[in-house]
């Protein structure tokens, strides 16, 4: 009796964290960055390294990959149309298209990935630069440049950064490297000193807030505009937070700054912030806080007004209290503390009862 066959195994394939970035058509802000670029690409004497510096998610990578697919569809050599925006290319133009779909053969992207024994990897590896230089090394598949974003660049592992410098001191022809990195000073300084340098600032709020329309349509306009703002212009950031209920965490952080003293809803706070088991509450709970303090510092530093519960407490102690929170969190999560307890420490620091 012949066996019934086996149903074929279901594939699981890996989620691709850059695709959205690849193929996003639009320019969104950083428009003389762009200009920068494309200018200097025009004048046939294009530096070969770039390095994109800014906070974190304020569109580095997606400006990186915008310069890479124009560049190498042959907008240099006036290959394409120059457009209303600078570096713009039609989405259904083939090397958009795949770019997009990272089957580009003149275009390589290394980023911190996963790790192979299944954790987070926290560094770009040495290995990874190598085969990347040699990638560099090679003809162009295509006739035109060779092109690699070094994305998150201040986790080179040092053997990798001194890798990447040799190829910045004897660049490859038609190769171009661009580096994003929301840390420039972690990276070498002979590797800082060998590129040209463009700082990107936080979107303002009326380019974020279409940009987050987009990312985010299931949010109406008033909750957008709240992610706008405690993201401080960082399109990635507001994205995180929406996920990982900032709204919420968000919520109870202008609770406990505004009832400051007031004991009674300490334990409940503490609860909602430690009850996803991993620590991402916990850790966007403090990340909020500290943003919270360090805005209003600001604020009332450049005579803009600043919340009521900011005069509890001389500016001078906010600081010290921004800087105590932000080892509270690193040494919950470092010695896995209880959070709830570390929640409640950081509500008493906060009491005006502490002066």
């Amino acid at each position: 009796m012949s066996r019934a066959p086996r149903a074929p195994k279901e594939q699981v394939f890996a989620e691709d964290p850059d695709q959205a970035v690849r193929a996003m058509p639009d320019l969104f802000g950083h428009v003389a960055a762009a200009e920068t670029l494309q200018r200097a690409a025009l004048s046939g004497r294009l530096p070969h390294a770039w390095m994109l510096a800014g906070p974190p998610g304020i569109g580095k990578a997606t400006l990186g990959y915008r310069f890479g697919r124009w560049l190498l569809a042959g907008g240099a050599e006036g290959s394409v149309p120059l457009g209303s925006t600078p570096l713009n290319l039609d989405p259904q133009h083939t090397t958009f298209r795949r770019i997009a779909a990272g089957a580009h053969a003149d275009l390589r992207a290394l980023r911190p990935n996963t790790g192979e024994k299944g954790g987070v990897k926290l560094v770009i590896r040495v290995e990874d630069v190598r085969d990347a230089i040699r990638f560099l090394a090679m003809t162009p598949a295509e006739g035109g440049w060779r092109f690699v974003l070094v994305d998150g660049a201040e986790m080179l592992r040092p053997e990798a950064a001194n890798a990447l410098l040799k190829t910045l001191e004897e660049p490859p022809p038609r190769a171009v490297l661009v580096l994003t990195t929301a840390a420039p000073d972690r990276l070498l300084p002979t590797i800082r000193s060998r590129v040209r340098r463009l700082d990107l600032s936080p979107l303002d709020a009326a380019v974020l807030d279409p940009l987050l329309g987009r990312l985010l349509p299931e949010l109406n306009a008033t909750e957008r505009a709240t992610l706008g703002r405690i993201a401080e212009g960082s399109a990635g950031q507001a994205v995180a937070l929406a996920e990982g209920e900032g709204l919420a965490l968000q919520a109870l952080v202008d609770q406990a700054l505004g009832e400051l003293g007031d004991r009674r809803n300490w334990h409940r706070i503490a609860d909602a912030v430690a009850a996803k088991r991993d620590g991402s509450g916990f850790a966007t709970f403090i990340a909020l806080l500290r943003r919270a303090i360090s805005s209003a510092v600001r604020q009332a530093a450049r005579g803009q007004g600043a919340p009521g519960w900011l005069g509890e407490r001389p500016l001078a102690e906010w600081s010290t209290l921004w800087d105590s929170l932000g080892r509270l969190a690193a040494e919950t999560d470092v010695l896995s503390l209880d959070r709830k307890q570390a929640v409640l420490t950081a509500l008493l620091w906060l009491s005006p009862s502490r002066r």
